[in-house]
């Protein structure tokens, strides 16, 4: 007989799987099958958890969503503090920042009331936050360079260990 405490097991176990396979593979090109494989379930028991596989998607960015409210609520005393916070969410939650950016689609083609109108949206949070209200074009520039930096430099690095692309992501957006 199989307990609540067994059934929350297996979708953890599963959550993790597709977390490091997403990250390794890209969203498109992982199957529930091969999820499956990895967790040493049937295809069956994974789709009973999580179907369709877009409901795997949107747990795994539940909390980057909570951590991200929590950095826009943030008063950061300055640039660097405000850098190193967003290189820490970055890195924290680089696998999913590759599902959003790679495979998900882009957020600036996104529908009103979509998951990508939401990303764009915390984007022009963060874009504002690093820049200011009223930027003139280099410092518009240099704040896109920097989120740019961030996320590419996250997403293309998943083999790295995460501190030295935390590191290196502090020391290069601050240097922009």
């Amino acid at each position: 007989m199989t307990t609540l405490d067994d059934a929350q097991d297996t979708r953890s176990r599963i959550l993790a799987a597709a977390r490091e396979l997403f990250a390794e593979r890209g969203y498109a090109a992982t199957s529930l099958a091969d999820i499956a494989t990895a967790v040493g379930l049937t295809k069956t028991a994974v789709a009973y958890h999580f179907h369709p596989k877009d409901r795997l998607a949107a747990e795994l960015i539940a909390p980057a969503a909570d951590d991200i409210f929590t950095l826009l609520g943030t008063d950061f005393p300055d640039r660097r503090a405000l850098v190193e916070g967003l290189a820490e969410f970055v890195v924290r939650h680089r696998a999913v920042l590759r599902l959003l950016m790679e495979d998900l689609g882009g957020a600036d083609e996104a529908p009103p009331g979509s998951p990508g109108e939401a990303i764009r949206t915390f984007r022009d949070v963060i874009f504002a936050k690093l820049v200011g209200t009223d930027p003139d074009p280099e410092t518009r520039i240099r704040g896109w360079a920097v989120l740019g930096a961030l996320q590419w430099g996250v997403v293309q690095t998943m083999d790295l260990p995460a501190e030295t692309v935390k590191a290196a992501l502090v020391r290069s957006a601050l240097a922009i």
